[in-house]
Formats: C-alpha cells, sequence, structure tokens
C-alpha cells in the first residue's frame, strides 16, 4: 500500500509510493511520523499547485473484524487497507466476570459495592459496553485516517442481512429480491450462518450452493430457515432425501444441523444492533456517507473477481465502486483492540488476597509508558543487539520488552527511543505478527 504523507504544519499531501517515500528519508527530506499506519512528516515546506487527489474511505463492519479501505475513486486504486479485530467479546467477558464477583460478595455479606440498577435510566438509543466498542474503535480510526490523507467521502455497509423480510411469511426467502441481486442478500446470510463451510462433509475453500433442508419435492419452502450450505457433491447425493434419512447414520450431525436451523446469529445481531449508531456517528464528521447492503457488496466483489477478506468487502462497499480495483502492494495492516489498560491496583491469587505491589501513581517512567513501541540499542554487555518492540516499565528505569522472539528483561532505559506511544492498538501483518 502507499505511504502516507503530511507536511511542516501537519496537513496531510497526496501519498506516495514506498519507493518515493524510501528516497525522501534516505535524502534527508523527510522523517518517519508514525508507525502505524506508516507516515512520514515532511522537514520543508513545498510550495506546490498541484490539487490534492480525493479519497474515499470505505467501512465492512463486522462482528468480530471490520475491513477499512481507502479508495481513490477516479483511478480505482486501493490506497491503503486494514482488518481491525473489536474486543466485544472480551469485554462482555470482564463485565459478566465483575458482575458475578459482585453478586459473589453480596450473598456473603462481605464488604461490597450495593447494586445501583434500580436508581438507573438508559438513554435512548443506548447500546451495551461491549457493543459500544466496535462503533468507538471505527470512529477511532476514521478521525486517524482523515489526520494523514485527503479523505473527501465516507461508505459503509449498513444493511448486512434484511431478516425480517427474509422470515416475512409472504415475501420469503430469495423471492423477495429482484433483479440483478436476486439471491445474493440470502447465500451471504447463509454462508455465515454456517461458517461457510458444507454442512454435511465440512470442506471449506469449494464452491457452496443453497440446499433445502427438506426438499421442494417434498413440500419444502423457500424460507431462510429450510436452507442450508452444501457443496456440489452432497448436494446432488442427498437429492430429494429427507434429512434423517440421508443423514441416518451420522445422528449427532442430524442433531447439530436441526438445532442450528433456527439458531439466531448473534454476530449478524450484534451487526445489526450497531449499524445505525455506526451511522450517525459517521454522519457527524460532515463528510457525505454512502451506504450498501451486504448483497451489493458480495455482488461487487463477484462481478470483479476478488477474493474474500475483509478489506477487499470494504473497498467493494456501495455503488460508488470503482469497475476496476486494483493495488500497490498486497500487505494489509492488521489491527487488534487492546484497550488502556485497566483499574486493578494490583493482582490476587485465587483466594483474592494481593500477590504484587501497588501499581505506581505515575503511568510514566522516564519518558516511557507501559505498551510503548520502542527500539532499543545496546552497544556492549551480555544483552548487546538491537531490540524492536513493546515495553514494559519499572521505576527503577530498567525495562522489559517483548519482541518477536520473547521477553529481554533489564534493558535500560537510555537505550531505548519511542518508534510509537500506545495507542490502545496491536499491529501485526498478515504474514506474522509484530507488535
Amino acid at each position: 500500500m502507499k505511504v502516507f504523507v503530511i507536511d511542516v504544519h501537519k496537513e496531510p499531501l497526496d501519498p506516495v509510493h514506498p519507493a518515493e517515500a524510501r528516497l525522501l528519508l534516505d535524502q534527508q527530506k523527510a522523517a518517519v511520523f508514525k508507525k502505524y499506519p506508516f507516515t512520514i512528516i515532511l522537514k520543508e515546506d513545498l510550495e506546490t499547485t498541484q490539487q490534492q487527489e480525493e479519497l474515499r474511505l470505505k467501512i465492512d463492519p463486522g462482528s468480530r473484524s471490520t475491513g477499512i479501505a481507502v479508495i481513490n475513486d477516479t483511478s480505482g486504486e486501493i490506497v491503503f487497507a486494514m482488518e481491525l479485530e473489536h474486543r466485544g467479546l472480551r469485554i462482555k467477558n470482564l463485565l459478566d466476570s465483575r458482575r458475578a464477583i459482585r453478586r459473589g460478595r453480596r450473598s456473603r455479606k462481605t464488604r461490597y459495592r450495593k447494586p445501583r440498577f434500580l436508581n438507573r435510566t438508559r438513554p435512548k438509543g443506548w447500546l451495551s459496553p461491549s457493543l459500544k466498542s466496535r462503533v468507538y474503535n471505527i470512529e477511532t480510526w476514521v478521525r486517524r485516517l482523515r489526520k494523514v490523507c485527503n479523505i473527501q467521502a465516507l461508505s459503509m455497509e449498513l444493511v448486512r442481512f434484511d431478516m425480517q423480510l427474509m422470515e416475512n411469511p409472504h415475501i420469503s426467502g430469495v423471492e423477495y429480491q429482484q433483479g440483478e441481486l436476486m439471491g445474493f442478500e440470502v447465500k451471504e446470510y447463509l454462508l455465515e450462518k454456517w461458517g461457510r463451510e458444507c454442512v454435511y462433509c465440512k470442506k471449506k475453500d469449494t464452491p457452496l450452493e443453497v440446499e433445502h433442508i427438506l426438499p421442494k419435492a417434498r413440500g419444502g419452502s423457500n424460507r431462510v430457515s429450510n436452507l442450508t450450505i452444501a457443496c456440489t457433491r452432497c448436494n446432488l447425493e442427498k437429492n430429494s432425501q429427507l434429512i434423517d434419512q440421508y443423514l441416518s447414520d451420522k445422528p449427532e450431525l442430524l442433531r447439530k444441523i436441526l438445532t442450528k436451523t433456527r439458531a439466531p446469529l448473534k454476530d449478524a445481531a450484534a451487526v445489526n444492533a450497531t449499524k445505525w449508531d455506526l451511522y450517525w456517528t459517521l454522519q457527524t464528521t460532515g463528510l457525505p456517507v454512502e451506504t450498501g447492503s451486504g448483497g451489493l457488496t458480495k455482488f461487487n466483489r463477484k462481478t470483479r473477481n476478488l477474493p474474500k477478506e475483509h478489506w477487499v468487502d470494504a473497498a467493494c462497499v456501495g455503488k460508488s465502486t470503482p469497475e476496476t480495483l486494483f493495488q500497490t502492494h498486497k500487505q494489509v495492516l492488521q489491527v487488534k483492540a487492546m484497550g488502556h489498560g485497566s483499574r486493578q491496583m494490583c493482582r490476587v491469587d485465587k483466594y483474592g488476597f494481593p500477590r504484587t505491589k501497588a501499581k505506581t501513581r505515575s503511568k510514566n517512567v522516564k519518558g516511557f509508558q507501559t505498551g510503548d513501541i520502542v527500539k532499543a540499542i545496546v552497544p556492549t554487555g551480555k544483552k548487546a543487539g538491537t531490540y524492536n518492540g513493546r515495553v514494559a516499565i519499572r521505576a527503577s528505569g530498567s525495562f522489559n520488552i517483548k519482541t518477536q522472539s520473547g521477553t529481554t528483561q533489564g534493558i535500560g532505559y537510555s537505550h531505548c527511543k519511542v518508534l510509537q506511544a500506545v495507542d490502545g492498538y496491536a499491529y501485526f501483518n498478515q504474514q506474522q505478527k509484530n507488535c
């Protein structure tokens, strides 16, 4: 992907090719401003009258991961792409654990915090913290990317699955979809629901077809609750058999399929719960916001022969998708939301007694903070070498650095240089985890 460039006033310029960025760095005309996403800042003010290219930021929101892509609508170039992993499930587990601990203390009549749910009212449009965190993550990256490139429009996938229409007995299955998008919404829903694999033989990475659990020859309908996904071979083998006949020798698989036919799609529900909150959040940026459905996204991806990836789906969101999409590099930035630590003063053992010392009052030691990405060059001694990774600070000034190969302890702060301050996210590429 291209490298972001900002001028001496920290205003965004047109992104450049990595080779051009290396040339500017080698000639001392620019310096590294930020490592993730990689951004350089010019050292001299350039006098140019060239108009900047207008870019579009496209978002494919998901329950666990969200795809983000920056597109040049004029040329069809994918300037930047990333996949953002959310921590909604982690937040839910932490809240469940905290609730269980508080309830346990109340039942044991020990010192506890009184419940306060009876004197609290939730505002209109309230979302649980695990859902709201997804919106906050996307909002954060929209704001960050606007600071380093000239984004003039936004696109997001607003309607992923229209489950109400799907389950309407009067407008059921693929019949409610008309035109060139017929069947795309339903099949995309089924692929998500059944894990993108054949329900009978569990094959992946093979063409999958929509299959009727109760065959149409036996009176089966096109309702989504009667549809599943199967490979061509299994679909032909089952033919018009009843599912209990076809899976008579696999009772466990039969039970799982019948149980899941009407099971709710939790991830789809999370996306549906946050989609409008995300839409109104993007509206506050003042930029025009284009919306599109999941079926349109898949149609754009299929007609352009692009692979199934979160960032590719993001690039295909909406009607503004160029007829031809191309990228300058295949490396995609992987980002994982990690949070900003906790307020717990010390760790406890399984009995609830402290097992570590209380945290220091200051989060900073010698200008460093736990989680900063640093580069340490140790010239002499047993630990001589260069270390790149995240730092864990100590009040003594002797830090630990976590690198790809492991954790190195006892690195003096004077050898360390901050590459990027901690920001609540971890970064790595598709091939190998980094920081």
